[in-house]
């Protein structure tokens, strides 16, 4: 089985092949454990050449976090940290993307323990826009050809094509470092069958799906113009009639899939 090193040395060689990664700005979510874990792989990318960027911010609720507590020098380049609800801030932040194109070169770095932060801000978005129509969450109508799925309280349906338990620096290659056989499994693709199936069951659904890819030294990212777009495709549906939108934020392996209904 490959090591985290052998899998970065190999990402790193794939790294130097092309040009370096740029970003404007790119947003940790939580200052954990987790967060403290991708800012040190960040660390290693920028030494390497790998990725640069204008600003790296880090959101927690606790300014003790582990971040927090962290020294200046321990920091990648043009590090802050911000006190806030993650709900919070990405209400202002993303508001404020929204018509930006500077912010289309931005990023999030998720965290696995995270709610399904984007589905919330798209609802926030919608609801604002409609005030006197419903906006809602409602569970999925089926359930996705998945092997492990679980549904939460707040509709949004977790799905994974993993059985066993992932280590965080897995970058999902194409032979899976578990199997350790291929990949043959790919949530976005699967997510987009779903919906064709939902379609011809005469359950129209339009899907809004953010990739979560990993782009250098184990950090998986989703892009900020995606989200963006979603909230725009909302608008547009939306403004035609009742409308249905499946928001899911997934990697090839893990996601969580949301409903929104607007009528």
């Amino acid at each position: 089985m490959s090591t985290a090193d052998d899998i970065f040395a190999a990402e790193a060689r794939a790294t130097r092949a092309r040009a370096i990664q740029q970003f404007g700005r790119i947003v940790v979510v939580g200052g954990g454990c987790y967060g403290a874990y991708y800012l040190r792989q960040l660390t290693r990318a920028h030494r390497a050449g790998a990725a640069e960027w204008d600003e790296l911010v880090v959101v927690d609720r606790d300014p003790a976090c582990a971040v927090g507590r962290s020294d200046v020098s321990e920091l990648p380049p043009r590090t802050r940290v911000v006190t806030a609800e993650w709900q919070r801030y990405f209400d202002d932040y993303l508001g404020a993307a929204v018509g930006d194109p500077d912010r289309r070169r931005d990023a999030i770095v998720p965290s696995p323990l995270m709610p399904h932060l984007m589905a919330d801000w798209l609802a926030t978005r919608a609801a604002e826009r409609w005030p006197h129509r419903s906006v809602r969450a409602e569970p999925l109508l089926a359930a996705p050809e998945v092997p492990w799925q679980r549904a939460g309280e707040d509709g949004t349906h977790y799905v994974s094509f993993a059985e066993w338990m992932c280590p965080i620096n897995c970058i999902e290659p194409p032979k899976c470092p578990h199997t350790r056989g291929a990949r043959s499994w790919s949530l976005p693709i699967a997510v987009r069958d779903y919906v064709s199936a939902e379609s011809a069951r005469g359950r129209a659904l339009e899907p809004l799906v953010f990739h979560c890819t990993h782009r250098t030294h184990g950090v998986g990212m989703i892009d900020v113009a995606d989200v963006v777009d979603a909230d725009a495709a909302i608008a547009r549906g939306g403004s035609a009639g009742d409308a249905s939108f499946l928001i899911g934020t997934v990697s090839h392996c893990h996601g969580a899939l949301r409903r929104l209904v607007v009528s």
